[in-house]
């Protein structure tokens, strides 16, 4: 790979960007791109950004291997609650950097939660400094204002791909009045899953844990539009 491409190439996971090495076929000719839009394998690339996996695309004359770099997936999740504690370790095990806030330490102890980064401060605090970003997934989990509000706000200005809230339909009209009364847009809040998690009858607090994660795994593999 010529220096100017690796580069690139690491520039973009410094800033925690997706990347792909695309070597045309035949000749070996390669580019880094970061945005599938534009790009004459745009469809392609736009569907290997989504999975996350290398392919080799044969599409007549512009047949290319494309190597994809996704920065590492992230859950934050807002409330050290029973739910928590089951969805902590499942994300963990799919390969998500998982870090727990809370700041009511007598929930946000190592002791319930081992293994996870423990962050016991409150989210308009604690959430700036770990610059979320398109490749965090959010959940709150709460169920109290104070908390979950000002952690919600900060996860849609940042842009993370997935946004949840535990509570009801009546819970969540209560909370979408809030945040329009906070300046953000119906469109943004819009982008809020609640109830969080897919619709499968979930009742117990584990059931609930892997209903969100499923819908956090659909929110990421979601093909983009190229």
């Amino acid at each position: 790979m010529r220096l100017d491409l690796l580069a690139a190439l690491n520039a973009a996971r410094a800033e925690r960007r997706a990347a792909a090495v695309v070597t045309e076929m035949p000749g070996g000719a390669q580019r880094v791109v970061t945005e599938a839009a534009g790009d004459p394998l745009a469809g392609p690339l736009a569907k290997a950004f989504a999975s996350g996996r290398s392919c080799m695309i044969d599409a007549g004359e512009r047949s290319a291997f494309i190597n994809v770099h996704l920065p590492a997936t992230r859950l934050v999740i807002l409330g050290a609650v029973h739910v928590g504690q089951t969805l902590a370790p499942i994300a963990a095990a799919l390969d998500y950097d998982v870090t727990v806030v809370d700041p009511r330490t007598a929930f946000a102890t190592a002791e319930r939660f081992s293994g996870v980064s423990l962050v016991a401060d409150w989210p308009d605090r604690a959430l700036p400094e770990m610059r979320l970003d398109r490749y965090t997934a959010f959940a709150a989990l709460t169920h109290d204002p104070k908390i979950d509000d000002p952690g919600l706000i900060e996860a849609l200005r940042a842009g993370c791909f997935y946004v949840g809230a535990l509570g009801s339909r009546k819970t969540h009209a209560a909370r979408r009045e809030r945040l329009l009364a906070a300046g953000l847009a119906e469109a943004e809040i819009d982008r809020i899953k609640a109830p969080i998690g897919l619709a499968i009858g979930a009742a117990s607090p584990a059931e609930i844990a892997i209903s969100i994660m499923a819908e956090i795994t659909a929110e990421l593999r979601r093909p983009v539009a190229a």
